[in-house]
C-alpha cells in the first residue's frame, strides 16, 4: 500500500461510523432498517448470515489469552523450532481491523456519501460468552460503533412465523436469555446501545425520538410515519416459507 493511502479506506469510509440492529426474527426489526435508512446518508444494510461473527471468531483466536499471545506479549524472537514460530509477529488490532475492511467491502458494499453504515441481524441467540466476544471484536474494530437492540413481546413472536412451529416454551426460554444477555452488555455500554420494543413504537410512533436522539438526527415524525405506513409482506402471521434462525 502507498504511503499516501489511508489504511483500512472501505472500513473508515463512513464518517459517523456504523450502527448495528441486534435482534431476533419477527421482531419488526426490518421496520427499524427501513427508518434508518430513510435517514440521510444512512446504510444499513439487511441480514448476512452471521457473516461477521464468522470474521470475528477467526479475530478472537488469534487475538485471545493463551501461548500466541504469550510469544506476542513477550516480544520474544522465535525460531523455526519454535512450537509458535513467527506468533511475535502477529498483530491483532492489525487483522480485525482488516477483516472488518474487507467485511465492508465485499458483504455491506456501502455507496459513495454514506455517512452511517452498518446492518441488522437476527442470528443472536447464542451464548452469553459467545455474544460477548463477538461484540468485542465489534467495539475494538469498527469506528463510532453503536447498537439499537430490538425487542418484541415473546408472546407474540412465538405465534409468528416460523417460530410457530417450535415449541413455545422453548421459544420463550430462549428469546428470554438473549435478552438477559443483551440487557447486560447494555448496563456495561451504555453510550453505545439502545433499547427499542416493536409494542411501543407500533402504539406510540413518537418512541422513535429516542432513536434520532441517540444518533444526533433530527427528529422526522414525517419518515416515522411513512415507514409506519409501509406494509411489510414478510411480517405477515403464520408460515411464509422463510428459513428462520437455527435455534440451538
Amino acid at each position: 500500500m502507498d504511503s499516501s493511502t489511508p489504511a483500512f479506506p472501505r472500513l473508515n469510509a463512513p464518517a459517523e461510523g456504523y450502527v448495528f440492529v441486534i435482534t431476533y426474527g419477527r421482531s419488526g426489526s426490518t421496520l427499524v432498517q427501513n427508518l434508518l435508512n430513510g435517514i440521510d446518508g444512512y446504510c444499513i444494510r439487511g441480514e448476512n448470515n452471521s457473516t461477521l461473527r464468522h470474521l470475528s471468531e477467526a479475530w478472537s483466536a488469534m487475538s485471545s489469552v493463551g501461548p500466541m499471545s504469550g510469544v506476542r506479549t513477550a516480544h520474544v524472537e522465535t525460531n523455526p523450532t519454535h512450537p509458535w514460530y513467527g506468533a511475535e509477529l502477529t498483530d491483532p488490532a492489525q487483522f480485525g481491523k482488516t477483516l472488518a475492511n474487507v467485511f465492508v467491502r465485499d458483504i455491506l458494499k456501502l455507496p459513495p456519501g454514506t455517512r452511517v453504515g452498518g446492518f441488522k441481524e437476527i442470528r443472536y441467540l447464542m451464548p452469553r460468552g459467545a455474544f460477548n466476544k463477538y461484540m468485542k471484536f465489534i467495539l475494538d474494530v469498527f469506528p463510532n460503533p453503536r447498537f439499537v437492540f430490538n425487542t418484541r413481546n415473546p408472546v407474540d413472536v412465538a405465534k409468528s412465523g416460523w417460530w410457530a412451529d417450535v415449541d413455545t416454551d422453548r421459544v420463550m426460554k430462549q428469546l428470554g436469555e438473549a435478552e438477559s444477555v443483551w440487557t447486560d452488555f447494555m448496563k456495561r455500554h451504555p453510550a453505545k446501545c439502545l433499547k427499542l420494543h416493536y409494542d411501543d413504537y407500533v402504539a406510540r410512533p413518537e418512541c422513535f425520538d429516542a432513536l434520532f436522539d441517540f444518533l444526533g438526527e433530527p427528529r422526522d415524525p414525517a419518515l416515522v410515519e411513512r415507514v409506519l405506513d409501509t406494509k411489510l409482506s414478510h411480517m405477515k402471521e403464520g408460515k411464509d416459507g422463510q428459513a428462520g434462525q437455527t435455534l440451538g
